[in-house]
């Protein structure tokens, strides 16, 4: 066989091995399907353009501001020259305006310095889009942890289901064995029962295994939006461990810095608030009267100006609503304070507890190993007649809960590390 060949015809072994084993799986790429099909996901968008539409109206106060406004009233009495009065106004006709009145007004105004306001608010409104987003990046953080004990308890119960398989063929064979002991006088009827009934017993535990195994596929599937089954192959990750920094770098800190500035803010927004507002305004009307009151003719007008306006009635309070958001950024401090020191407490305990599995790892090879070799002595004895079936089952048990208790023990190694990894955001 020429090379080339010998080569094509290996790479289509292995791409028969790679499709008869199902799609291949990984904790990396669950990760980034479950926050892609996280519902909440459209809301970073959404928090964007309400920001860039608020900003917009924000920036739209330096735009002229028009209004039109009408008015009919009748007024009990006008002002009038009393004639009774020793006042003598030689050839004048002093006329008197009607006592009904008629207005349209419309008014247009201009602001020229607002006093900081609308700055303020632009500084508010991105603060505390800034905000969002990051309560936004924390919840869907927390969607890590979620999808790590769903994809842990996919492995565990993989890796119990496999050690399973070596279970239920090592009962068939002593059942093999044992219905030949029968046959030869060695062993009893009650003794094939008893190997049946741990066969039954297996069976059930296959059931409820692959009954959890389902339940933690299906719900890893909701959550990533991929279809998912059971003969796919999920990798295990590999930890690495000496890569962990001790840095934290958790997205509620960020969060907790976006609070403290969105309140900050508000005291840009109560500075502006304090300060006078400058303004040109124009106005045009056609009324009866017109600005000559003694007109009783419906006429037009106009006149313009500059106007200061400033409501110092707010400065009363002023000194109080500054310690009230002095008051908001302690609790937001001591929040932050609660959150690191939960968190203090928590790492070292998982580095803890990742020593504590690597080092109880480290016996269980040896642990399947000194139980296999008296399971077999077992099985040697009852073949001689020196031991019975029970006491061969219970070895075979002992055997199958030392071969679980490594795969269980490797499964939470790699959830104290992940673990560790999401307290500390390490990827």
């Amino acid at each position: 066989m020429r090379p080339k060949t010998f080569l094509l015809f290996l790479g289509l072994i292995w791409l028969n091995i790679i499709l008869a084993s199902g799609q291949v799986i990984t904790l990396d790429e669950m990760q980034v399907k479950a926050k892609t099909n996280y519902p909440a996901i459209a809301r970073y968008n959404i928090i964007e353009k309400t920001r860039y539409f608020s900003i917009d109206n924000a920036n739209r106060g330096y735009l002229p501001q028009g209004s039109i406004s009408s008015q009919a009233a009748w007024q009990s009495d006008v002002t009038k020259i009393d004639l009774d009065l020793p006042i003598e106004f030689p050839s004048i006709e002093i006329p008197v305006p009607d006592q009904d009145q008629y207005r349209l007004v419309a008014e247009l105004n201009q602001t020229i310095w607002d006093g900081g306001n609308i700055t303020a608010q632009k500084k508010s409104l991105t603060a505390n889009s800034e905000l969002e987003i990051k309560k936004l990046d924390t919840e869907i953080y927390a969607l890590r942890e979620r999808v790590n004990n769903l994809y842990f308890g996919i492995l565990l119960m993989k890796g119990n289901l496999q050690q399973h398989e070596i279970l239920e063929k090592e009962l068939q064979r002593n059942y093999d064995n044992v219905q030949a002991y029968v046959q030869n006088g060695v062993a009893n009827v009650s003794d094939l029962s008893t190997v049946k009934v741990e066969q039954l017993k297996a069976g059930q535990q296959k059931i409820s295994l692959e009954s959890t195994l389902d339940a933690y596929i299906r719900m890893l599937s909701v959550m990533t939006g991929e279809p998912l089954d059971k003969d796919m192959t999920f990798v295990k990750p590999n930890p690495e461990t000496d890569l962990i920094s001790p840095i934290i770098n958790r997205p509620e800190l960020k969060m907790f810095n976006a609070q403290e500035e969105a309140i900050e803010s508000q005291k840009l927004l109560l500075k502006a608030k304090n300060m006078p507002k400058l303004g040109a305004f124009a106005q045009g009307g056609y009324g009866k009267p017109g600005l000559n009151m003694f007109d009783n003719e419906f006429s037009p007008y106009f006149l313009g100006g500059i106007r200061l306006i400033w409501n110092f009635g707010n400065l009363y309070t002023l000194n109080n609503d500054k310690k009230i958001i002095d008051l908001q950024k302690k609790a937001v401090n001591t929040q932050r304070e609660v959150f690191m020191q939960n968190l203090f407490m928590q790492i070292p305990q998982q580095q803890i507890e990742i020593e504590k599995y690597k080092k109880t790892m480290q016996d269980d090879d040896e642990i399947i190993r000194h139980q296999t070799f008296i399971r077999k002595a077992a099985e040697v004895k009852v073949e001689n007649g020196t031991l019975t079936v029970s006491d061969l089952m219970r070895e075979i048990n002992a055997e199958e809960a030392a071969r679980q208790s490594k795969t269980l023990h490797e499964i939470q190694y790699l959830m104290s590390v992940y673990s560790l990894k999401h307290s500390t955001n390490q990827n």
